[in-house]
């Protein structure tokens, strides 16, 4: 086969890489709160009923920035059903997936949750403007983050909190283009609340960062237009709109989801374009960011006849979507395109945490583990940390059905600050390896660290409760640096971190 090469030079580059870019996301959906990061009662519980088990996984994945509560969750959702002692907190019913609503771990356990993770898990909390509004945002706001001396404030440290919660970063809703919503609303409608609700949310605090709405997808028939009305709206009020994005194999076609990532950078450029388009039109020298708040491969075509026969059930089993090692690479696949414009793409969560489309797994009063998924996850955001260098590839291709000639070659390389580089690329030819030679410029490096993959003689490989450890990353021998060039053999179907010094 074909070399696949590129060039990397230190005076090319994209952008430095947001650490919140390696976000995740907590839903009260299925058991990814119930039996997830939460179980009381559990061998690993702490006092809080926080799975201690679940916490070290967290940790060892490196997440950053947690969206919660949701989700199409949020759309329905009363924050003050989930503040004040947890027996006395209503149980409600939630239209998004069918499902009881407790309300037993609700604000004060989340924050609770994020501070035992660390400081580094910074809270991104979303306001529900499907079924409320303005009123109820700025509550929920006041409740969270003003330090004393109010009716709410008093009432959080009433309720055990008397430090504020510091929340930051706010979703103004969740996919309010989408008909799915609870609450959905044209563009007209959501921009005008949304810039109601963000003017209204900067009066309490001028330095709260905010995110739109943006589609739910490049294929909703709105996309675009839904993006440019909202901004003319609230282009001035807002830091951020959002990308949701999931990607599975179709009608058995595999070419096209190896590819999927041609897809999410097509998205994230087009996003790009009409927020730069909207700017222009209005003469601002702001530069709107994106918030890729949802992504992750999810076999969605499976899960909605699970939720529709769903009868009210406590934390059902939903979307637990167990992951192969074909799914690891495209996974991996879409971290290499959200850092490949780390210069636009200001925080990205993956969609879920634990047990739902997820890359932690979980039994109720049983053990925790790792899915093929956690893998790139920990190590993009382990090494993925400093300035992404332009990686243009040269790579031999592959014919996809949906997206024409794709390259076979996916990759970026970031820049540590102490000079190191981290090559992170994918080989999506199912069957050949794939050579690869990189010129390193005038960057200063004589070393290869570690050359690490993922990948399996069996591509639908995977962990599972009976087989937990079945995946995980080996080591690479013969990658070597010499003369300023690196050489490598990628492994057919894998997921590949080089860390060169």
């Amino acid at each position: 086969m074909r070399t696949a090469r590129f060039t990397l030079d230190p005076a090319f580059t994209v952008g430095e890489v947001d650490p919140r870019l390696f976000g995740s996301f907590v839903e009260h959906l299925g058991r990814c709160v119930y039996t997830g990061i939460f179980e009381p009662g559990h061998p690993s519980a702490d006092a809080d009923g926080l799975r201690r088990d679940v916490l070290d996984l967290v940790r060892e994945l490196g997440v950053t920035a947690v969206r919660y509560p949701g989700g199409n969750f949020v759309s329905g959702y009363k924050w003050e059903d989930s503040v004040g002692p947890a027996e006395d907190r209503p149980r409600r019913l939630d239209l998004a997936w069918r499902s009881t609503e407790t309300n037993s771990f609700g604000l004060s356990e989340y924050i609770a949750f994020l501070r035992k993770v660390g400081p580094q898990a910074e809270p991104m909390m979303a306001v529900n403007l499907g079924t409320r509004g303005v009123a109820e945002a700025l509550e929920l706001q006041e409740y969270a983050n003003h330090p004393a001396g109010t009716t709410l404030s008093d009432l959080r440290a009433e309720h055990g909190d008397k430090d504020p919660f510091g929340i930051r970063l706010w979703c103004l809703g969740n996919e309010m283009d989408g008909p799915w919503q609870t609450g959905h609303k044209t563009a007209e409608e959501y921009g005008r609340l949304a810039a109601e609700t963000a003017r209204a949310m900067r009066q309490i605090d001028p330095d709260v960062e905010l995110v739109a709405c943006g589609s739910s997808g490049q294929s909703m028939e709105t996309f675009a237009a839904w993006e440019a009305t909202v901004l003319e709206e609230t282009y001035d009020l807002v830091d951020h709109i959002s990308l949701h994005a999931y990607y599975e194999p179709l009608d058995g076609d595999v070419d096209s989801f190896l590819a999927s990532a041609v897809d999410m950078e097509s998205f994230i450029e087009n996003v790009v374009a009409t927020c730069d388009h909207v700017g222009a039109r209005l003469k601002s020298k702001k530069r709107i960011n994106l918030s890729f708040d949802e992504w992750n491969v999810w076999y969605m075509s499976k899960s909605q006849a699970e939720v529709s026969a769903l009868d009210w059930p406590e934390a059902p089993r939903l979307l637990e979507d167990n992951y192969s090692v074909m799914d690891a690479v495209v996974f991996g696949s879409l971290l290499i395109a959200l850092l490949r414009h780390a210069d636009r793409v200001a925080v990205a969560c993956l969609a879920q945490l634990v047990n739902v489309i997820a890359p932690i797994m979980t039994e109720p009063g049983g053990p925790a583990w790792r899915q093929t998924t956690f893998f790139p996850f920990a190590q993009a955001s382990r090494y993925g940390r400093g300035e992404v260098l332009d990686v243009r590839v040269d790579s031999p291709t592959y014919g996809t059905a949906k997206y024409g000639e794709a390259d076979l070659l996916h990759a970026t390389a970031v820049r540590a600050e102490d000079g190191s580089v981290t090559v992170f690329a994918v080989n999506r030819s199912r069957t050949e390896p794939l050579p690869l030679d990189v010129a390193l410029g005038t960057l200063e490096l004589t070393d290869v660290v570690e050359h690490s993959a993922l990948a399996d003689a069996d591509p639908d490989a995977r962990n599972t409760l009976a087989e937990p450890e079945r995946v995980v990353p080996h080591r690479v021998d013969g990658t070597a640096l010499r003369d300023g060039t690196l050489t490598a053999v990628l492994e057919p179907l894998s997921w590949n971190v080089i860390r060169l010094r």
